[in-house]
């Protein structure tokens, strides 16, 4: 007599673009290799389908149609499922509880959003309890992606949920990030992976190295790689300050996991994060990082250790940490690759959510 399989689902509002392959989709395709492996089937709600890369793998129930994702989610689902995960799909909302009433299904809510930098306005804070105390009984487990998402989650919507959310850290897959092995301590080279939005910050940037002196702004390169709406506002602020031979936008690229340890340093001027795997994939080519104290940045870098830590919006003092460490002053000398390893890989983020079936 055969072992009976397992059924459970993941809900992901995660458009499937094959010219951004990042830690999330190294994350799918490794906990369904894991489940796979245990005896335990998955169906993947994308938005969209692709067959890019180990995609071909899962077995993706894609929408056909402009329909609301959500709606689209609740029309096909067919099996009985154990156990549901939604991931990227907004917490506390009645489509949790029209979830509960068509599966007797254990539902898990990973919250993977960022908050804004000076909270939400009165309104949509007292929205969102309102949708706590409505919602919430709903979802039987709430994962925050860093402890700062977890005490957000219960700030949002109420601290009685206490005791059914907990922290799983996002992890990346390390293997095949190429490394820094002569980390420059003078005149080291800079890069900022970014989507290009004004949350981003990459504007406190460009006002900083506007401050810098000119024998610095002379030798100092900064690569800026992503695209998004805020590109053009970018690019003419660095033409106004004459900074063109400091900045170099080069676009998104797939392979930046054998781009980072080409740099000594990578810049995150953030105003709002959740728990950045772009700093962790730097960290992982051995590339410091600088960055912001919003979010989970403090959760992996440590000021003076692996990299810095600033004020968000403190351009005065990102000048001077760019300027002592472009001059030598500041210098990282751990390799910084060492506590992704054996923190927040793949590994470590894939065994602690396959603990969750059970």
């Amino acid at each position: 007599m055969g072992v009976d399989r397992k059924q459970i689902a993941v809900i992901c509002n995660y458009k499937l673009l094959p010219d951004r392959v990042g830690g999330m989709d190294y994350f799918f395709w490794a906990f369904d290799k894991k489940c796979k492996e245990n005896n335990v089937e998955v169906d993947w709600f994308f938005p969209n389908y692709s067959n890019h890369d180990s995609y071909t793998d899962l077995n993706i129930i894609s929408s056909k149609q402009e329909s609301a994702f959500e709606v689209f989610v609740l029309n096909s689902l067919e099996k009985d499922y154990s156990l549901i995960f939604t991931h990227f799909v907004e917490l506390c909302t009645s489509f949790y509880c029209k979830l509960k009433k068509q599966t007797a299904a254990r539902v898990i809510a990973v919250d993977h959003n960022p908050r804004p930098l000076k909270g939400y306005p009165l309104k949509k804070r007292i929205k969102k309890r309102l949708k706590g105390w409505l919602y919430s009984k709903c979802i039987d487990q709430f994962i925050g992606v860093s402890t700062y998402t977890t005490h957000e989650i219960l700030k949002d919507f109420g601290s009685s949920l206490e005791q059914k959310t907990s922290v799983i850290y996002n992890g990346i897959f390390i293997d095949h990030i190429q490394t820094n092995t002569d980390r420059s301590d003078k005149f080291p080279k800079f890069l900022v992976a970014s989507h290009l939005r004004e949350s981003k910050g990459v504007q406190d940037l460009i006002e900083a190295v506007g401050l810098l002196p000119e024998p610095v702004k002379s030798k100092l390169t900064i690569d800026v790689y992503g695209e998004g709406p805020y590109e053009d506002v970018l690019k003419a602020r660095v033409n106004a300050l004459s900074l063109t031979k400091v900045f170099a936008f080069k676009g998104s690229v797939s392979n930046l996991n054998q781009i980072y340890g080409q740099y000594d340093y990578m810049l995150q001027p953030t105003h709002m994060e959740c728990f950045s795997l772009s700093i962790l994939e730097s960290l992982a080519a051995n590339v410091p990082v600088i960055t912001t104290n919003v979010g989970g940045n403090e959760e992996a870098v440590t000021h003076g250790e692996n990299g810095y830590i600033f004020k968000a919006k403190d351009i005065s003092k990102l000048k001077d940490i760019i300027e002592d460490v472009f001059s030598g002053e500041k210098y990282i000398k751990v390799n910084t690759r060492t506590l992704i390893e054996a923190s927040f890989s793949i590994r470590n983020m894939v065994e602690n959510y396959f603990k969750l079936i059970s």
